[in-house]
């Protein structure tokens, strides 16, 4: 396959204030710049992640902020179709982060081969992927599960949600509660991944809904929206329960600073543990994660769902979209 001598990229045109808009990305094309020792893939799929939109503020976070007129970065899978590096020949499948383009040059350093024929490439974005070890290191490392624990999990019809609460079933959870944005996906939590319980927080009350679907309590909350969730789980937390917080995706729009719980003394008297959660810090779970979810997913005993858009041009309505719950599973770019 001839390599192009320019590259399409999707560029951050303006740093959002609230809600993201199609004017906050720019399509671009660059050349294509080639260095020795470097291969290049042709990217076949990226993704697009809650976290990205904290890199577009100009704030200083665990993540360096995306430049304003430069080329956005993210997790992509493709294919090499020019290597001048050991190791990497063409026709290989290499993961890399750099996504938001056609084509990527990249250091061998900065690429993983992985095995095109062992599952779908999409899911090494997504079940296999990043997603997925953040569900297994915060189930089981930042969530200390143990066998016979009630869990809930937060925008459980996500792409690292989905992954929660099937491996807490899995491994013997008493009971797995979801909350979603949609009947459809409320059945889909029940009907398709096997959660015991789920309700759409659009219905009422999230704390009156929880407490419904958990009488007994909670003994560990995976979060990832924050918010009237997080003060709901709060409640509904035994003695000695644990938190997981992936993300607050409720507030990563506002333009004011989002009101704490209003019962954060819950974690006195209930003597909780809260743990935040960011998966660089637990790369070193990645060969027993793979190891044990990948023959799950290819026995058919953890599912999973994937919301793709078509075309590059088009990644920044799957981002705008991911950002309001319009996917059922890991949104994904087909390049």
């Amino acid at each position: 396959m001839s390599v192009p001598t320019t590259v399409r990229e999707i560029r951050l045109a303006a740093r959002p204030k609230g809600w993201p808009t199609e004017e906050t990305f720019e399509l671009a094309e660059a050349p294509l710049v080639v260095e020795p020792g470097h291969i290049v893939v042709r990217n076949q799929f990226m993704s697009v992640d809650p976290y990205m939109r904290g890199r577009m503020n100009d704030a200083k976070s665990y993540s360096a902020p995306f430049e304003v007129g430069k080329v956005m970065e993210g997790g992509a899978i493709g294919e090499v179709v020019q290597s001048d590096a050991e190791g990497f020949a063409v026709g290989d499948t290499v993961l890399h982060f750099k996504g938001w383009r056609d084509y990527a040059v990249l250091h061998p350093k900065q690429g993983v081969k992985v095995d095109a024929k062992a599952a779908p490439i999409s899911t090494y974005l997504g079940v296999l992927g990043m997603p997925g070890l953040t569900a297994y290191a915060g189930l089981l490392r930042s969530g200390e599960f143990k066998e016979g624990d009630t869990v809930f999990v937060s925008g459980a019809a996500g792409a690292v949600g989905q992954v929660v609460g099937q491996l807490a079933k899995l491994k013997g959870a008493k009971r797995v509660i979801g909350s979603a944005g949609s009947p459809e996906k409320v059945q889909y939590l029940i009907d398709e991944l096997g959660f015991d319980a789920a309700f759409n927080y659009k219905d009422g009350s999230v704390t009156e809904q929880l407490a419904t679907a958990a009488p007994d309590g909670i003994e560990l909350y995976f979060d990832n929206v924050g918010g009237d969730h997080l003060e709901a789980a709060l409640n509904s937390l035994n003695e000695h329960g644990h938190v997981a917080v992936c993300g607050m995706i409720s507030g990563y729009n506002s333009t004011e600073a989002t009101p704490a719980p209003r019962n954060l003394a819950q974690v006195i008297a209930k003597r909780l543990t809260i743990r935040g959660l960011l998966v660089g810090d637990h790369y070193d779970l990645q060969p027993e994660f793979v190891a044990e979810v990948a023959p799950l997913v290819a026995g058919g005993k953890l599912r999973y769902t994937e919301t793709v858009v078509e075309g590059l041009e088009n990644a920044p309505q799957a981002f705008i979209g991911m950002m309001r719950g319009e996917n059922t599973g890991k949104m994904l770019v087909k390049i």
